[in-house]
């Protein structure tokens, strides 16, 4: 027979009849705020290419590169990203936004990195992860 000190015993009793303090994760997800800083999603048409963004990282996540009169190729290294949104602050135009997403995860790190390159058209962008 296990004897369990008086001072456990309590302890045990009260969390037996207590709701769960966690979650059964990734079974049982959690429901994000609206404010919750996930990954970042960028808004090619409205990117003015000011880099304000690129400047006020801290972590340096981000690169922007002008291809011509109005055409910016962006990058985003979202294994480097501490999800601070400063970028979304500061952006003038707001072509950046947080996401709810947060499941990030991935084996090969070249997957946290994201393109966006411009093709002929200015308006006419793909993101390639």
């Amino acid at each position: 027979m296990i004897t369990i000190p008086g001072k456990m015993a309590k302890e045990v009793l009260r969390h037996s009849i207590m709701a769960p303090a966690t979650r059964n994760y990734p079974f049982e997800k959690l429901e994000m705020p609206d404010n919750f800083r996930g990954k970042i999603v960028f808004d090619y048409e409205k990117c003015i290419g000011c880099k304000i963004c690129v400047r006020d990282c801290p972590a340096r996540a981000i690169t922007i590169t002008r291809v011509a009169d109005k055409v910016f190729e962006a990058e985003f290294y979202l294994d480097r990203c501490i999800y601070c949104a400063q970028c979304v602050d500061s952006c003038p135009k707001g072509a950046l936004d947080n996401t709810r997403e947060f499941e990030l995860a991935q084996i090969d790190r070249t997957q946290h990195r994201i393109h966006f390159h411009a093709k002929t058209d200015v308006g006419d962008v793909e993101g390639t992860p």
